[in-house]
């Protein structure tokens, strides 16, 4: 079973539409509360990534595709754009995490809170396009 795809503009204001869509997928897959959160907040982080870093550093726009697929046992998530390319689960996670955040440089946390809150975080460049795949056991 699939959701129709939800289609926005590759800005920050686009962030709460994103996360709608992403809950409306988690109740569908009968997640609790806990999944729920965390899958949401993984999709959060990269999604502010491809925002800022894929459009708005390069002086780019584009949009956002979010499409969902659940089967029995998983529930997959898909962000599409068109940004600057960047594999998000190739990223080294800052060496730093137990450090206090006054003592951390900023940056690169997202990644890592993406990462570790899905069972398994995809990336592919296919083309002039990027994919993240975010997959989550039922």
């Amino acid at each position: 079973m699939s959701l129709k795809p939800l289609t926005v503009p590759g800005k920050l204001e686009s962030l709460t539409a994103i996360a709608n869509y992403v809950i409306n997928a988690t109740r569908l897959a009968h997640l609790d509360k806990k999944a729920t959160y965390k899958l949401r907040l993984a999709v959060d982080e990269i999604a502010t990534n491809i925002i800022q870093h894929g459009y708005a550093e390069p002086g780019l726009t584009g949009q956002i595709i979010c499409s969902a697929q659940l089967d029995h046992f998983h529930l997959t998530i898909a962000l599409e754009d068109w940004g600057v390319a960047y594999n998000s689960p190739k990223h080294i996670p800052p060496s730093n995490l137990q450090q206090p955040l006054t003592e951390r440089a900023m940056g690169g946390l997202g990644i890592y809170l993406a990462i570790k809150n899905v069972d398994d975080l995809q990336y592919e460049r296919i083309g002039d396009r990027n994919l993240h795949t975010f997959i989550v056991r039922r």
